[in-house]
């Protein structure tokens, strides 16, 4: 990643987080888009720690404006953008009979308008330099889940918008992929309302739903972002990768 300038959504916390400081160790020029700012701040002091560069960058993902303020300075101040990383996302419960068309709009807008936005911004900057995306998914995206009805659909979406888009963009050799973690241990499920109790819970009840017998962390779903949007994985595109513990290979019991 030397010498590549990766722009990371979601980089306040989990997958987002240790994707940022991932790239950021191994010499990649980092643009952290989050809206807590004293989680940037303190990234980017761990990230310095290891002699990486990263910026920080306020700025909400449902904006289109400060969207194209991010894209805009990142060029001013780095002169390209070779790898896209889009983490930000949201879940919230309900089945088809009680979400709210408020709560359907809000994860719509945040877990798929904003990923079309960013990626349509960034394409022409990545067009210059031969770059790729890489999109966080979930399992949700590819199985059926109960009560997370709007999640599930909107990772779907992501799904597919990864493949029309590295269909459409590899003969400019931009490449596009994305990842589908099981359940990982980061701040998503308490920001959607789930009381820490419940959560606790859920993270055991989850040893037994992944057949591997526990759950993940960020920092491996982190590893299979930066090898997609490394040069080892130059030949890869359109594609949805599982990473859950084999999660998906289950069915409902």
């Amino acid at each position: 990643m030397q010498g590549k300038v990766c722009l990371i959504t979601g980089a306040s916390s989990g997958i987002g987080r240790a994707a940022a400081r991932l790239f950021g160790e191994n010499d990649a020029s980092v643009v952290a888009l989050g809206r807590n700012e004293r989680e940037l701040k303190s990234l980017r002091e761990e990230v310095q720690t290891t002699g990486g560069t990263l910026k920080i960058q306020l700025a909400d993902v449902l904006e289109a404006t400060q969207i194209e303020k991010v894209v805009n300075e990142t060029i001013e101040t780095f002169g390209q953008i070779d790898v896209l990383v889009n983490a930000a996302g949201i879940i919230l419960n309900g089945s088809i009979e009680n979400t709210a068309l408020e709560d359907w709009d809000k994860m719509m807008n945040i877990n798929l308008r904003a990923v079309f936005s960013m990626m349509q911004k960034c394409v022409p900057h990545l067009e210059k330099t031969k770059g790729n995306v890489v999109n966080v998914s979930s399992v949700a995206g590819l199985r059926a889940f109960p009560n997370v009805l709007a999640y599930c659909v909107s990772k779907a979406a992501i799904d597919q918008l990864t493949r029309c888009s590295a269909l459409e963009l590899a003969p400019k050799g931009v490449r596009v992929n994305a990842v589908n973690p099981g359940v990982v241990v980061t701040a998503l499920h308490k920001r959607g309302g789930m009381a820490d109790e419940d959560y606790l819970n859920f993270l055991e009840r989850s040893k037994t739903t992944h057949p591997i017998g526990r759950v993940g962390t960020p920092v491996e779903v982190a590893e299979l972002i930066y090898y997609l949007a490394s040069e080892k994985a130059s030949w890869i595109t359109g594609a949805t990768y599982e990473i859950d513990g084999g999660r998906a290979q289950t069915c409902a019991r």
